[in-house]
């Protein structure tokens, strides 16, 4: 039996005797806060990702690969790492070497690469949150916690919502979630700010505006 097994059966045997018809949870809280257009709620997404100090670029798909060839380029990434399912197209305008995603990868092989490049599940306007849930797109959890340039496609308007309940309905929680609000930062007693302790120092958000 291993650890998990332990915890859900000290679960089951704590709710062993509750009865079985409880009266379901209410959930009859706010959806969203205010009425916002599609513009509107993409343009709360930019303005609150920059709140949380990551750095927000706007393009569509044709000046897509430019843009992130661009942004390689301008930090000096000698290499960036991609998820096996990321459209080859974002990166054919680069020639830096690409390492792949690899379940062998040690902590220490994934610190020297000097980017990572990954789409998004969906992001939230009103937190200025963007959610990775696994996909072939945005690749094992440790990629975009390791490397300390995080490079994120998110599609505009098809994967923003407004508010996190509606964030929830387009996720799978079986599925291993990242949720990213900002670089990785933390801050000792006396408030000061320290970027890059648990994940990346830069997070650079692409709103790529949809054909």
């Amino acid at each position: 039996m291993n650890s998990r097994e332990r915890i859900l059966g000290r679960v089951r045997r704590a709710l062993a005797d509750k009865p079985a018809d409880e009266a379901p949870i209410a959930r009859d809280y706010l959806r969203e806060h205010g009425r916002r257009t599609v513009a509107e709620t993409v343009e709360l997404l930019a303005e609150n990702l920059a709140d949380y100090r990551a750095i927000v670029h706007r393009t569509d798909s044709a000046g897509l690969p430019g843009l992130i060839a661009g942004l390689l380029e301008k930090r000096g990434s000698a290499s960036v790492l991609v998820p096996p399912g990321l459209d080859e197209g974002w990166l054919a305008a680069t020639g830096v070497t690409r390492v792949a995603d690899r379940a062998g990868s040690t902590p220490h092989e994934l610190d020297r690469v000097d980017s990572v490049v990954t789409a998004c599940a969906v992001a939230i306007a009103e937190t200025g949150t963007i959610v990775l849930d696994g996909s072939p797109d945005q690749g094992r959890r440790r990629i975009t916690l390791v490397p300390d340039h995080h490079v994120c496609v998110v599609r505009v308007p098809g994967q923003v919502v407004s508010s996190v309940p509606q964030g929830l309905e387009r996720l799978d929680p079986a599925r291993p979630l990242t949720w990213i609000s900002g670089p990785s930062a933390t801050s000792d007693i006396e408030l000061d700010r320290v970027e890059g302790v648990h994940g990346p120092r830069t997070l650079e958000v692409i709103l790529v505006a949809e054909d």
